[in-house]
């Protein structure tokens, strides 16, 4: 069953309406484009084998998921890190809330046309998120390799202005998430992570960072989020038991990620 690709609110609303007029209707989950989408469409059929409808709506963009949510137009969503949901709700005044972990993908640093970090020019071009969050976490990682230090303090809320030293005068330019594996040709070096480049058929790229997270930054990992004003959904709740311990979910998530298990982690085997 091919994923439901939705762009427009207005469109969320018919489902909505489609969904009412069937009585309780399917579970609706939103989701982005990529490894969450495929592997939640893959958890959506297991799930369908015991009798739990569920419907998989995929999004193009990194808000439409939670303003979907919290205007009702969705039951649940899977697309976020704790980090990027915060600050939503900072930003936006979201009423939502995450109640289980997903899948923690790692961050690299990935160039065509760099193949070592020491093989850097002074001044090159680096490309990284213009979120608050993701720029924050892309930070963090270059900090931790050496090639930059930032102001004591910023934690997870760091920003490009927050550099102190910038020992090779890499010149940041901020471009949103979704455009960053396109842009790779335009820039020298971007921070982000492998499952992009995997769906964009850049595998052979994902599994030749020129560094890698080292897997420890759990408050990165995806989140199944909901509505905080709300009882949890049981149906959902059974979803993500399903998402958590299906073999064929398991088997999606690595294919996701380039058949790397060095590529991502599952959090919630840790429990």
């Amino acid at each position: 069953m091919k994923l439901l690709r939705i762009a427009l609110p207005l469109l969320l609303s018919s489902i909505t309406l489609m969904a009412s007029a069937q009585g309780r209707g399917p579970l609706r989950i939103g989701v982005f484009s990529g490894a969450t989408g495929d592997t939640a469409e893959v958890a959506a059929q297991e799930a369908r084998k015991q009798g739990l409808e569920v419907r998989i709506v995929e999004f193009s963009d990194w808000t439409t998921p939670n303003a979907a949510l919290d205007a009702g137009d969705l039951d649940a969503n899977y697309f976020q890190h704790q980090a990027f949901l915060d600050n939503a709700i900072k930003q936006r005044g979201y009423k939502l809330k995450s109640i289980d972990v997903g899948v923690l993908s790692t961050f690299g640093l990935f160039s065509t046309k760099v193949k070592r970090v020491e093989d850097l020019k002074e001044g090159a071009r680096l490309g990284i998120h213009n979120d608050a969050s993701n720029q924050a976490r892309a930070l963090r990682l270059l900090e931790k390799n050496g090639l930059l230090k930032l102001r004591p303090g910023v934690g997870n809320w760091a920003t490009i202005d927050d550099v102190v030293e910038n020992p090779k005068k890499l010149k940041f330019v901020e471009i949103e998430g979704t455009q960053l594996v396109r842009s790779l040709g335009d820039i020298d070096i971007a921070v982000l992570s492998p499952f992009t480049l995997v769906a964009a058929g850049k595998p052979e790229l994902a599994n030749n960072a020129l560094l890698y997270s080292r897997g420890d930054d759990v408050y990165y990992a995806g989140q199944f989020v909901v509505r905080s004003n709300e009882p949890v959904d049981p149906r959902f709740t059974q979803f993500v038991k399903i998402y958590h311990e299906s073999p064929a979910v398991r088997q999606a998530i690595h294919k996701a990620f380039a058949n790397n298990d060095k590529l991502y982690s599952l959090p919630w085997l840790a429990k």
